[in-house]
């Protein structure tokens, strides 16, 4: 059972569930159960009287709860921060997010589940790249049964020639785009494209390629924080320095540096209850 407080559902075995923060939230075995152990920010695990239970409860490599010979448990992973790229993906999520046994590939959970509760060499390393592809199955799973509710970049994939152009310019941002140039990589004319494009995706080729191209940026300054202005300009298609830290203030409100001071990527976290 998982509350948030404003929904409530009953997992069976196998499901999946996409859950966003920071709102906290309950797992429980049945209604109205009272929760005895809160799990806080940097996965501090504490008990109602404030006593940590990190490694009172723990049962080995990457498994914890209550009783190690439970009939139940479930894969647990959290992101402290899924970057700015991560959000345009889970910003048409809702708060809940259920997705029914089958929905994402079994195989991948059952690897993780492996992987979680085995000390082996670069275990963190593959446990990190094992829940990403587990969390973008689930929300492409979610995605394509709820198209309706899908953001803009993915519902536009159903119109051929945007999701060719869409294709060009996630993975070639730096290269110097016009509407004319991407036109002709998508064998169509201007209008055409201009026309499709903002139907489907909601925005205008050039309007969206601004926005990926500094959403990509706010990434790259927390990801690699020793890469230079004119470096991450040039990564992301700005001609200068300049050019880009005036188009990330506009977008972003603050400058390359200071949004770099503010921002720490955190860990990801897994485990087996």
């Amino acid at each position: 059972m998982l509350d948030t407080g404003a929904e409530r559902v009953e997992a069976a075995p196998g499901d999946v569930l996409l859950i966003r923060g920071p709102e906290p939230y309950v797992v429980s075995d049945r209604p109205g159960r009272v929760p005895t152990i809160t799990i806080e920010p940097g996965q501090r695990c504490v008990a109602d009287d404030g006593a940590e239970l990190h490694l009172a409860m723990s049962h080995g490599v990457g498994t914890w709860g209550n009783d190690s010979d439970g009939e139940h448990g479930a894969i647990l992973g959290s992101y402290e921060d899924p970057g700015e790229v991560g959000r345009l993906a889970l910003a048409a999520l809702p708060r809940l997010a259920v997705l029914p046994t089958g929905s994402v590939d079994p195989m991948v959970v059952s690897l993780l589940t492996r992987e979680i509760t085995t000390a082996r060499v670069a275990q963190s390393a593959l446990n990190d790249r094992l829940l990403d592809c587990l969390l973008v199955m689930a929300v492409r799973a979610w995605s394509e049964s709820h198209p309706n509710a899908a953001p803009n970049w993915l519902s536009g994939r159903r119109d051929t020639v945007a999701a060719r152009a869409l294709d060009l310019l996630h993975e070639h941002p730096a290269r110097p785009w016009t509407l004319t140039t991407l036109a002709g990589e998508c064998a169509v004319s201007r209008a055409t494209l201009a026309d499709r494009f903002s139907r489907a995706v909601g925005d205008p080729p050039m309007s969206y390629l601004r926005t990926w191209r500094l959403t990509l940026a706010c990434d790259l300054l927390v990801a690699e924080p020793h890469l230079g202005l004119e470096a991450l300009a040039a990564r992301v298609g700005y001609g200068s320095g300049f050019a880009f830290s005036a188009a990330f203030k506009k977008h972003v409100g603050t400058s390359p540096s200071g949004y770099r001071r503010s921002k720490a990527f955190g860990p990801r976290t897994v485990g087996v209850p």
